[in-house]
């Protein structure tokens, strides 16, 4: 799955956008996960969209749901939309699972979403075990910016936030929430060109083993410090209890790369990413001989080659604008 491609499952569920009224018959409520698209529906207003969703669909059985596109016509910031959902949290008791903002790049670049305070989700689904976001602070054009405040919820397993340049606000707020069954936690950071002005220093929560003891696979990715976060994830306490680890679609040079041949073991992962990188070849040869002998995937897909500008490099993240 890319930018350029909407999701095809999610939370183990195929998934099925809602059609317009008669358009086809509907599946069963639990047994997929519903998108809600606004064009996909006829170019209704989210408002109609979202009566039409509850109308049609039985929400008690709702397992899973993505939203997609939610303007109808000129581009709309999310909260009024986010609104509605809040408001009938309650008919959905089964809900265990939700992504805002499956959309793609041609329908609307990553950094120009207008997100908005995402807590609210958390604090009205304490059952919710997935829950992804994608988009950015709105490139500073004075919209809502995306933002979340520290909570408590005890049944997450999964927390993803994509984005071009991720709030370092929101990053800060990641390291301070108790999600103590938090399995799958996967930030892209971005650049600060977007928006993404998190630090190093910033992740140390996030590094200490003692946070979120369930964490098994952990994504600090799409980084223009993707060298600085080697070094600090090589002598991080949690890559012991980690299956897997993304430092993938960033600026990861053969400086982050030593560190992390010289930190902590990886030979427990069962998978290391590290694709879209701007390794030489003799040290993804390294890596790939001193972590993928003992078994571990090393996925060094994907290389660069900086771009050069009079006498300067230029190395770039995967995901930015």
């Amino acid at each position: 799955m890319t930018l350029a491609d909407h999701f095809e499952s999610f939370h183990g569920l195929p998934v099925f956008t809602l059609p317009e009224p008669g358009e086809q018959a509907l599946p069963a409520a639990d047994g997929v996960a519903w998108r809600l698209d606004c064009f996909a529906a006829g170019e209704l207003p989210f408002a109609e969209l979202w009566q039409s969703f509850t109308d049609r669909v039985p929400s008690t059985g709702v397992r899973a749901l993505v939203i997609g596109p939610w303007w109808d016509d000129e581009y709309t910031e999310l909260r009024p939309a986010l609104e509605l959902i809040l408001a009938d949290a309650d008919r959905f008791p089964a809900l265990r699972a939700l992504f805002l903002a499956d959309v793609t790049g041609e329908e609307c670049e990553i950094s120009w979403l207008q997100l908005t305070d995402v807590t609210p989700v958390l604090e009205a689904f304490p059952l919710l075990e997935e829950f992804g976001v994608r988009g950015g602070d709105s490139q500073g054009l004075g919209e809502e910016p995306l933002a979340l405040r520290p909570v408590r919820h005890g049944a997450l397993r999964v927390l993803r936030f994509e984005s071009g340049g991720l709030p370092g606000q929101v990053v800060r707020a990641v390291g301070a929430c108790e999600l103590p069954a938090l399995e799958h936690l996967e930030l892209w950071l971005g650049v600060s060109q977007y928006g993404g002005d998190s630090t190093v220093a910033d992740l140390a929560p996030i590094l200490s083993a003692a946070r979120f003891p369930a964490l098994r696979h952990l994504g600090l990715q799409d980084s223009e410090l993707q060298d600085e976060i080697a070094e600090a994830v090589a002598s991080a306490p949690v890559v012991a209890q980690l299956e897997s680890l993304s430092l993938s679609m960033g600026t990861l040079t053969d400086t982050g790369a030593e560190a992390l041949l010289g930190g902590r073991p990886l030979t427990h992962l069962k998978r290391l990413d590290l694709h879209h990188h701007f390794l030489s070849e003799a040290v993804a040869d390294r890596l790939r001989t001193a972590v993928g002998s003992a078994g571990t995937e090393v996925d060094l897909s994907d290389p660069q080659t900086p771009h050069r500008w009079r006498d300067e490099e230029w190395r770039y993240v995967a995901v930015s604008e």
